[in-house]
């Protein structure tokens, strides 16, 4: 990816009020990528049904006994709605897997099985976030959402991204910009 001043990789985008698209209402999303080209993310406060362990069985990816009551009570993130059917694992940018994006110093992706066969032995990453499905955006069309008024952009935290407490994702992601979530309007006006 070009850098460039308006690149929102490596940010979250909060859902605005007015945002009513049942793929994104009340979400927060990690984008991973952003260029002339669009923009790719995962919702990391929706949990889906599916636990972990449940994937791990469906890929037939054995589980060690130590890991198997952490993986059937941590579950897998909706994604988005785009490639359902694909996972991605955001993790800190420590041990490089078969296919691993860096995002930046601090989180990388991945979305290759070795990386769920040592998390399922307990030797992947302490912390991580595994989704089925993506956001994506088409190139312009992220910067018009965002100029409607239907995103608030920050700059991602690691601890927020790798946080369970899921209900308070957007309240503490908004927190970093000082907002509170109580007090936007879903009225949208610009100068």
């Amino acid at each position: 990816m070009e850098e460039n001043a308006t690149s929102l990789e490596h940010h979250f985008l909060i859902a605005m009020p007015q945002l009513r698209d049942p793929n994104f209402n009340g979400t927060v999303t990690y984008l991973w990528r952003h260029d002339d080209n669009g923009a790719l993310g995962v919702v990391i406060n929706r949990c889906s049904r599916l636990p972990i362990s449940d994937l791990m069985s469906e890929l037939k990816i054995t589980v060690s006994d130590d890991m198997v009551a952490r993986l059937s009570e941590k579950k897998v993130m909706a994604g988005g709605p785009v490639e359902r059917s694909k996972g991605f694992i955001v993790h800190p940018t420590t041990d490089e897997w078969e296919y691993t994006m860096r995002v930046n110093d601090d989180v990388s992706l991945s979305m290759s099985k070795d990386i769920l066969q040592a998390i399922a032995r307990g030797e992947g990453p302490d912390r991580y976030l595994i989704a089925l499905g993506c956001a994506g955006w088409e190139s312009g069309q992220l910067e018009q959402e965002i100029s409607d008024n239907a995103w608030l952009t920050v700059p991602a935290d690691p601890e927020i991204l790798f946080s369970e407490d899921f209900d308070n994702m957007a309240k503490a992601a908004a927190g970093i910009l000082g907002v509170s979530l109580s007090q936007l309007s879903s009225l949208t006006g610009h100068s």
